[in-house]
């Protein structure tokens, strides 16, 4: 890790503190091919199209200026919810990070039966098999 961490090219590729070569390797790495990926393959396919607008490469620019301190304050996104105060209601800027589980199994129902019997299938990889079920019917695959 340390040296995918270290500069490459004698200025570092711009990146001059291991705040920002982490951040330029997340930024590389794993943001191109994980969530915006991801979002961009599933709505395509419904034909749709989803914007990522703190993904535009003016404001990715500008936010790679930030001194390292300002990239940290507030748990890293101190200076979008200063600029955001005003604008969008402090409920919604200091409310708690949310995720999005995997709903519970008793929302499956039909001859699997989850809360029956025991399965050597996890509830995520439950879900998963179900809602790839779904979608192969509704394809008529």
């Amino acid at each position: 890790m340390s040296e995918a961490l270290a500069p490459r090219g004698p200025d570092g590729c711009g990146a001059d503190t291991p705040l920002d070569r982490a951040l330029r390797l997340d930024t590389e790495v794993m943001l191109v091919d994980d969530p915006v990926k991801r979002v961009d393959n599933m709505t395509m396919a419904f034909g749709l199209e989803a914007r990522t607008p703190f993904l535009d490469h003016k404001l990715v620019d500008l936010a790679a200026t930030c001194p390292p301190e300002l990239k940290l304050a507030g748990g890293g996104k101190g200076v979008l919810k200063a600029a955001a105060r005003g604008v969008v209601p402090d409920a919604g800027i200091d409310r708690q990070k949310g995720y999005f589980p995997v709903p519970a199994l008793t929302h499956l129902e039909g001859a699997a039966e989850p809360n029956r019997h025991l399965t050597r299938l996890d509830g995520s990889k439950l879900w998963q098999l179900g809602a790839l079920e779904l979608w192969l019917q509704a394809y008529g695959l």
